[in-house]
């Protein structure tokens, strides 16, 4: 059975986050909280990890995982263009529960799956998340259940589903039991184009179309 390090115990988080680095390293799966619900992470530019993510979830190619980032500096290395509508809801949401499709860049060499040129991008809150990104760069990340069941809110409730499958588990309590808004900026490039929601989860639709405007939204 894969261990879980309580990482509100000083000693279980230093060899958690340690061990956690060493997974991501070497190819394996993580399972880390976020300010959503836990999340089961692999190394984004190790197609061979992101492979083992898709299939330790049960699900296929034409679902590719979101990437998490540590910051906006990193977004930038990532997405092609980046809408000024797309920047302002990071200005309102970043850190925080909004992932945002963008343009990848071309020059990128990695395999998310069918992504069609896109790439989802987040910034999570959780300070631990945070903290293992700092380190580790981008993170492919989907929420940690098997497909079909319910988002884990706990690493314990993770374990549960995923099992050996995963080499690390850092628990940070309870999560959150709703997963991130989910919006593409990519019709915002296009003449007329417009922000469309893809998925409304943590943040609600009248909130980012407060930020963006009603004009600017499907």
């Amino acid at each position: 059975m894969a261990p879980i390090y309580d990482c509100s115990v000083e000693a279980e988080l230093l060899t958690g986050m340690r061990l956690a680095r060493l997974a991501i390293g070497r190819g394996d799966l993580v399972v880390i909280p976020t300010d959503t619900v836990y999340g089961l992470a692999a190394d984004a530019f190790n197609p061979a990890a992101v492979q083992k993510l898709i299939d330790a979830k049960g699900r296929t190619r034409q679902s590719p995982p979101p990437v998490l980032i540590p910051g906006i500096p990193t977004l930038d290395a990532l997405a092609e263009s980046v809408p000024d509508e797309a920047r302002t809801l990071m200005a309102k949401f970043w850190p925080g529960a909004l992932t945002i499709i963008l343009p990848a860049q071309s020059s990128l060499v990695w395999d998310l799956g069918e992504t069609r040129g896109t790439v989802a991008l987040r910034m999570p809150s959780n300070r631990i998340a945070l903290e293992l990104l700092s380190e580790t760069g981008p993170l492919a990340v989907s929420s940690a259940n098997l497909t079909g069941e319910p988002a884990a809110v706990t690493a314990a409730g993770a374990e549960g589903m995923l099992g050996d499958s995963v080499s690390v588990y850092l628990d940070d309590g309870e999560g959150g039991t709703v997963p991130s808004t989910i919006v593409d900026a990519t019709p915002l490039l296009l003449p007329d184009g417009k922000l469309r929601i893809v998925r409304e989860g943590a943040i609600s639709q009248y909130h980012i179309r407060a930020v963006v405007g009603a004009d600017r939204c499907e």
